[in-house]
């Protein structure tokens, strides 16, 4: 991962107007990673939507961390139900052409 990548914890609590804490706190319910260099902490740039999305959630919606920690296990096995459907399409379409 290159150091390009990464956004500093600070930089985005300032821009979207978000404790710090919030950030801990969705490292702590698993659902970002955050690493640290130089005693800084950062955040890849691929998990910034994601951050945004719960930043909104929690502050306009005002969803707690376990309701964000929810809608997010459930999309994840939304997601694992697509690609699931989506190989079974593709093993069935194999017989059906054969």
């Amino acid at each position: 991962m290159e150091n390009r990548d990464l956004i500093p914890v600070k930089l985005i609590c300032k821009h979207y107007k978000i404790p710090s804490s919030f950030i801990n706190t969705l490292e702590e319910f698993q659902l970002i990673e955050l690493t640290i260099e130089k005693d800084d902490f950062f955040i890849h740039r691929t998990q910034l939507k994601e951050v945004e999305k719960m930043a909104r959630l929690h502050y306009d919606l005002e969803i707690n961390m376990e309701g964000i920690d929810a809608i997010y296990n459930l999309l994840e096995q939304v997601e694992n139900l697509k690609q699931e459907i989506r190989t079974l399409n593709n093993r069935l379409r194999l017989y059906e052409d054969s």
